[in-house]
């Protein structure tokens, strides 16, 4: 049973997947831990640094299924120490003396380093499938409502009429910068690292580089220009895409629970069969996991404050700040994939309503049109008396709750200029949607 929601048998889908927590459990972290020990290894077999001998009785015993997770435990206890326990369990594996020699010329965060590393290359995939599918599924709403038409809504009243393809089509977009940036974050983030105690690696000698080279390259990881023991902004910056993304994803599933509101009623999460609403008033059909990405994501933007604060290293090294790596990263993680998966979900299933759209539009009685009417007046009038002009209409449709046409048909500075059946036209929300359709064939690639 687990001890917070991440991990809870009861909510542990709600803020997470299988598949990265699997990515972050002990044994699969132990064994990124001993697969860096055994590149080391058969580097330093290979290059001569320590007897071939020994490397290969190493890399023979660098499987976490081999090891003790309760001795490793017992010993981290009375060593205080994340490594050493490891080592010493390796070791008692290894024949001869072959295990004196493992561990040669590296220091424990080098170890602990590169191992979180190669879980985050194991990590990266995930979240980069899981964000294109959700691309994807936005586009595919985008295409398919490029011409459903929807109030525009500024400050949280109807401003102009657009379509809801133009509005997924601005999520899309953004999410696809999301894509971009990950994509650029990727060879900065996927960096090994082997510096030694303080960062110089002078337990090599003359060889540290060779070695260091050819680490880097027996890992599948990037070779830092540097050492990145206290240089943290790779992690950082990570975490703060995710935290990005995440949010991006909350305002987009914000406005899900807004236009799912009864009142509204033009769009609405998949309900399935024996879904529960509220467990005291049946009619209930809640936006759950809409607010369940909003949830996610506002636990993710609080772990990017904790990773900020771990750019604030001391000297070469400094463990109280390195320390909260060990939550933020692999928590990060594990709620990027919740998130990116709960909304997977959404996108894909997502119920528009096109007739609530078109109703709705007509629940200001016209005045979401005032701007066109205005435009079609200044062209005779000029702009600021047709403003002064639509604006009195507007003021007095709204208060006596009457439609605007009606209004500008009383006004004899609008009759004698346009026709009743202008009116009509400017009136039409289909005709004033200006470049939204066009938009959504730039974001998904059509038309160009």
């Amino acid at each position: 049973m687990g001890s917070t929601p991440l991990d809870s048998a009861f909510f542990k889908d709600l803020f997470g997947t299988d598949e990265m927590r699997a990515i972050f459990e002990e044994r699969n972290q132990l064994q990124c831990w001993l697969d860096v020990e055994a590149a080391l290894a058969r580097v330093e077999g290979r290059l001569g640094v320590v007897p071939q001998a020994a490397a290969d009785a190493i890399v023979a015993h660098c499987n976490a299924s081999e090891m003790s997770l309760e001795a490793i435990k017992r010993d981290m206890d009375v060593t205080r120490h994340p490594i050493v326990p490891v080592i010493k369990e390796l070791e008692r594996h290894c024949p001869g003396d072959s295990g004196e020699y493992i561990h040669w010329g590296a220091t424990t965060q080098d170890i602990m380093d590169s191992g979180l590393v190669l879980q985050l290359k194991q990590a990266y995939p995930i979240l980069m499938r899981d964000l294109e599918r959700v691309v994807n599924a936005l586009l595919d709403l985008a295409r398919t409502h490029r011409d459903t038409l929807v109030a525009g809504r500024t400050q949280g009243q109807q401003a102009l009429p657009i379509t809801f393809g133009y509005k997924v089509a601005v999520w899309a977009d953004e999410m696809k910068r999301h894509v971009e940036r990950m994509k650029e974050c990727e060879p900065r983030l996927l960096v090994g690292q082997f510096s030694g105690g303080a960062g110089t690696l002078s337990s090599l000698g003359d060889r540290a580089s060779e070695v260091r080279d050819a680490l880097m390259e027996e890992m599948g990881l990037g070779n830092p220009v540097i050492t990145w023991h206290s240089a943290r902004d790779n992690l950082v910056e990570f975490i703060v895409l995710l935290s990005m993304m995440a949010g991006s994803l909350a305002k987009m599933t914000h406005e899900i629970v807004l236009m799912q509101r009864t009142e509204m009623g033009e769009l609405e999460e998949k309900f399935g069969v024996g879904q529960v609403g509220s467990s005291t008033m049946p009619q209930k059909r809640n936006p759950t996991w809409s607010e369940q990405v909003i949830a996610v994501a506002r636990t993710i933007r609080a772990l990017a404050g904790a990773a900020l604060e771990g750019l604030e290293h001391e000297d070469e090294r400094d463990s109280a700040v390195w320390h909260t790596e060990w939550h933020f990263v692999s928590e990060g993680c594990i709620l990027a994939a919740g998130v990116l998966n709960l909304s997977i979900g959404i996108f894909e299933n997502l119920q528009v309503k096109p007739d609530a759209m078109r109703r709705n539009l007509d629940h200001s009685r016209g005045l979401i049109m005032s701007e066109a009417v205005m435009i079609g007046l200044a062209e005779t009038l000029g702009r600021f008396t047709a403003h002064d002009v639509v604006y009195e209409a507007a003021q007095k449709a709204f208060e006596e709750g009457r439609w605007l046409k009606d209004l500008l048909l009383e006004d004899e500075r609008v009759t004698n200029v346009l026709s009743e059946s202008d009116i009509d036209r400017l009136l039409d929300p289909d005709s004033y949607v200006g470049m939204a359709k066009e938009f959504v064939d730039r974001v998904v690639g059509e038309g160009q």
